[in-house]
């Protein structure tokens, strides 16, 4: 769901969105950076340390492009942390788990904030609400917890409303989600874990793309390759300049990552709605 097309969309839901979303952004970047500074201390090398990366300031490690990118597409980078992989004790298994730790963190980030949304929704909403979901197809949990979702989109957007979709004679009904609301004030918490899930999930499945500098591209190369492909840094500031490009002038990267992204989300929010019962 990126800022852009909702911005032409729904203005005020973007700005909304844009709010509850610098602080996800910049809890997720710092948390991914400071992941491969710590493992790569662990590993052997204090690099990331001496240069004061090993911090929780945001500025220390955001990139001015792949934060924009963060807000604009759902997806994107922060600065990279410096490692001198000559100071590992094990090259190819240093390597990896300092190219995995980030992507790792946030994944994890990910799950924590699909059980808390979870554990909202539940609390959030009237019991009669529930059972109107005999009558209209849209009150469901899915529905409201999926990315994909209506009346997940209306609870992220700040637009107050719901959908309720009518089994037999189609169409939807919009009403005013005040009426079904046991708790309000817990929305506006839920709005910031769609976000900050939203935003972890991004970031994990876009860094795992195997193009370089990303830490797919580490992965790949340490499991598949046994660590024998070099690029010299130049070459990946090119690659990486085309990788821009690319996303700017086409969808091909956002729709690829979008779809990966509904799809993690959709299986794992599946699997917690079958372990408490609401599926």
């Amino acid at each position: 769901m990126g800022i852009l097309s909702q911005l032409q969309s729904d203005p005020t839901g973007a700005i909304i969105a844009i709010l509850y979303r610098i602080p996800a952004v910049l809890i997720a970047l710092t948390l991914h950076e400071l992941a491969h500074g710590y493992v790569a201390l662990k590993c052997g090398d204090p690099t990331a340390q001496m240069l004061g990366r090993l911090s929780f300031n945001p500025m220390k490690h955001l990139d001015p492009v792949g934060t924009l990118f963060m807000f604009l597409f759902g997806f994107g980078w922060a600065r990279a942390v410096p490692v001198n992989p000559r100071n590992f004790k094990n090259f190819r298994r240093d390597d990896f788990l300092v190219s995995i730790a980030g992507v790792t963190v946030n994944f994890c980030l990910f799950l924590f904030s699909m059980l808390v949304m979870v554990g909202i929704h539940s609390f959030m909403w009237s019991q009669e609400l529930w059972e109107m979901g005999e009558y209209f197809s849209l009150i469901n949990h899915r529905d409201f917890l999926s990315f994909e979702g209506m009346n997940f989109y209306f609870t992220y957007s700040g637009e107050g409303l719901i959908a309720m979709e009518m089994a037999e004679e189609g169409g939807v009904y919009v009403d005013d989600a005040i009426h079904y609301l046991s708790t309000p004030w817990l929305m506006y918490l839920q709005r910031f874990f769609m976000n900050f899930s939203m935003v972890n999930l991004g970031l994990c499945i876009f860094n795992l793309l195997p193009i370089p500098p990303l830490d797919g591209y580490h992965v790949v190369n340490d499991i598949f390759l046994r660590g024998k492909l070099h690029i010299p840094s130049r070459y990946m500031n090119v690659i990486m300049v085309g990788l821009l490009v690319i996303c700017f002038a086409t969808n091909f990267f956002s729709n690829l990552v979008n779809t990966v992204i509904d799809f993690v989300q959709n299986g794992v929010l599946d699997a917690i709605l079958w372990i408490f019962g609401m599926g």
